[in-house]
């Protein structure tokens, strides 16, 4: 899809709407995690620098429309101007004559926050009189949120059809890696999906076999195929109500050419602990009393094998319970070698969405990799084959 970038605007004396996701980790009143500043600066710097008057925009948390004290975005003003290194002001509201007053005042290069944009209703109902009162503070809108692209909201796709609009260089980036990621990528292309449940990822499953050569089934969701072809996983969490759609899944994935990779063996215990005792069983005995909590060895080894032969990875969720040891070993293993090849030149590798970027994390790998997304629930919803709203209104 070709879209507008920031090379395509002359900035100088603009009033640029920049919409942000500032919706970040916050507990007792403290930032947790700061990833979504960060990656965010750079737009704003870049504009800033070339002379546009940077009005940004952001939601925060659900108020539901109306105005929650704990959710204002005031705080974010500060841990902005920190990362910026150059001051940061505050609008009290997001829209109307006040705020209006707030951005004729600005001097070129300078930076504001608005605040919540879900303070009102109009935002999540993508209110046509909310998108004309954001589209009056500016003269051009930059989206740089593809982390909530897949809401259709006054400021991400009502305003954009009423402006000028541009993707910033996070959206950008997010672009072009999923581009080279499903629509354009090197082959042959890996996907590994992980996580709980089939009943979640059926969307997923079905876009991404008619997309890659090789398809990984990892976490407890390789326990509901297992089963569906008679395997014994003992009480590993399993959707019984799913085997027929797993087999479905599997029919269809054969007949587009997609090899479907699952788990020869897997790491059993009899609880869900740290430091569990535990063994390595089959894929098909995994005793009565006993659940899955990761895959194998054997499965790690012939995951690496075909990652050898691949051009591009896809990556959305872990191969088990890695956030207790020891049934993070596969996940760091594969991960590291997804590392390996992608430094030596070798592998295009992406991931992101729901655990996928902590488990990158926590095997040390996340900045080795070409691309980790912390887009979320858009970042699957692009995976699973559906238009985004907040960027198709950037289509030009």
């Amino acid at each position: 899809m070709p879209f507008r970038t920031l090379d395509d605007l002359n900035a100088q004396g603009q009033r640029v709407l920049l919409r942000a996701d500032l919706n970040l980790p916050v507990r007792d009143g403290r930032i947790t995690d700061m990833t979504r500043i960060e990656r965010l600066a750079p737009t704003i710097r870049e504009l800033s620098q070339k002379g546009a008057r940077v009005v940004v925009c952001s939601h925060f948390d659900r108020p539901k429309g109306v105005r929650v004290p704990e959710m204002s975005l005031k705080p974010m003003a500060v841990a902005l101007a920190e990362t910026l290194g150059h001051a940061v002001g505050f609008a009290e509201d997001c829209m109307g004559a006040e705020v209006e007053a707030a951005v004729a005042a600005m001097a070129d290069g300078d930076v504001l926050l608005l605040e919540n944009t879900r303070f009102h209703k109009g935002e999540e109902k993508n209110d046509p009189a909310m998108s004309a009162a954001l589209a009056r503070l500016a003269d051009a809108f930059v989206n740089d949120a593809f982390s909530a692209a897949h809401r259709a909201h006054a400021s991400t796709e009502g305003v954009a059809r009423l402006l000028p609009s541009y993707a910033g260089r996070l959206m950008q980036a997010e672009l072009e890696a999923l581009d080279r990621a499903l629509l354009n990528p090197a082959r042959p292309v890996m996907a590994i999906v992980g996580g709980a449940k089939v009943s979640t990822k059926l969307d997923l499953l079905g876009n991404l076999s008619s997309k890659v050569d090789v398809l990984v089934i990892g976490g407890a969701m390789a326990n509901t195929f297992l089963a569906a072809q008679g395997m014994n996983v003992g009480k590993s969490l399993q959707e019984a109500e799913m085997h027929d759609t797993a087999r479905h899944i599997m029919a269809g994935a054969a007949a587009r050419g997609c090899s479907i990779l699952l788990p020869t063996d897997l790491v059993a215990a009899a609880e869900f602990k740290a430091h569990a005792e535990h063994r390595v069983v089959p894929a098909d005995g995994t005793p009565a009393d006993m659940m899955a909590l990761d895959v194998g060895p054997a499965t790690v080894a012939a995951v690496k094998a075909k990652l050898a032969e691949c051009r591009t990875l896809v990556w959305n969720g872990p191969f088990g319970a890695f956030e207790i040891a020891p049934f993070d070993a596969a996940t760091v293993a594969v991960a590291q070698e997804v590392a390996r090849l992608t430094e030596a030149g070798k592998l295009a590798s992406i991931g992101g969405g729901g655990d996928t970027v902590s488990a990158l994390k926590h095997a040390g790998v996340a900045e080795r990799m070409t691309y980790i997304s912390a887009a979320g629930g858009a970042f699957l919803e692009w995976l699973e084959g559906k238009e985004l709203p907040g960027v198709a209104a950037l289509a030009v």
